[in-house]
């Protein structure tokens, strides 16, 4: 089980802020901005001109030197989620950051959820108005090998007319996306879902895909998201029967005088070369 509390998250915040060091300015007059290096690693920004709706497809690459980790978006007891930010006042807002599938790492008692390869992190930016649109953001990660490294870097990009082919870039979009967990389907699905009266184990039920011959009929990686900085990995009893799974997920201390009633938890399972997310609603 792993278990990130909204305090303890926040103080490592402050002091890892603290420690970073802000990357040199990155900035184009293109779709992709220069690589911002650092010790563990580097990353930049790329990003296609707004369709007639002002929807931006963008993504961060962030590309992990060998040996060292960046972070999911619960990222586990150590380390803090990717953060974009982009600056006041700009006429592009930023609406959505997606993760492409990640992996469980265990050392110790320490549990990682992270990337250990180059992965692309979809945005989703809208521009207001017409005309040339800038983007300036922040963008703040944790990279990790024996010790973490903030790494810290601000990107600006000029985006060119949308009528322009700019096939590296939407090359590098079209990847991002298709590293990412599917939705629910009728052959991979959270079919039921129940938190116990004392809230110390959540029990669900899943379909599983079909398992061809040879494969492994182990049980998936699960990992449910709580409160924003509470993830919850630690399986009970899971049974495989055919394409059904049920099992329980322990659930540690959530916060103080929480109330889960009306919310919205996100479960990720991964089975195999498949993963599926999706949302777990509390009425």
């Amino acid at each position: 089980m792993m278990i990130i509390s909204s305090v303890s998250r926040r103080l490592f915040l402050a002091v890892f802020s603290a420690a970073a060091v802000l990357a040199p300015l990155c900035s184009a007059h293109a779709e992709m901005s220069a690589w911002a290096d650092n010790e563990g690693g580097r990353m930049r920004l790329v990003a296609l001109a707004p369709d007639a709706a002002g929807k931006i497809r963008a993504a961060l690459q962030i590309e992990p030197k060998p040996g060292w980790i960046t972070y999911w978006k619960e990222p586990g007891g150590n380390g803090i989620p990717p953060q974009v930010t982009i600056a006041a006042g700009s006429a592009v807002t930023l609406d959505a950051i997606a993760y492409p599938v990640p992996k469980h790492f265990f050392n110790g008692a320490i549990e990682d959820i992270a990337y250990d390869a180059p992965v692309t992190l979809p945005l989703s930016l809208k521009a207001a108005g017409k005309g040339p649109v800038e983007i300036d953001a922040l963008a703040f990660i944790g990279i990790c090998r024996d010790i973490c490294i903030p790494f810290q870097a601000n990107f600006q990009l000029k985006l060119g007319p949308a009528i322009q082919s700019h096939p590296e870039e939407e090359t590098i979009l079209r990847a991002a996306d298709a590293r990412l967990p599917q939705p629910p389907s009728t052959d991979f699905d959270v079919t039921a879902h129940a938190m116990s009266p004392d809230r110390k184990t959540l029990s669900l039920t899943l379909v599983l895909p079909a398992k061809g011959s040879g494969e492994s009929k182990g049980p998936p990686d699960i990992i449910v998201t709580g409160p924003s900085g509470y993830a919850f990995t630690k399986q009970i009893g899971g049974k495989r029967d055919g394409a059904s799974f049920k099992v329980d997920v322990a659930i540690g201390k959530l916060p103080d005088n929480y109330d889960i009633s009306g919310k919205r938890w996100g479960v990720l399972v991964i089975d195999g070369a498949r993963a599926m997310e999706t949302t777990l609603a509390f009425d």
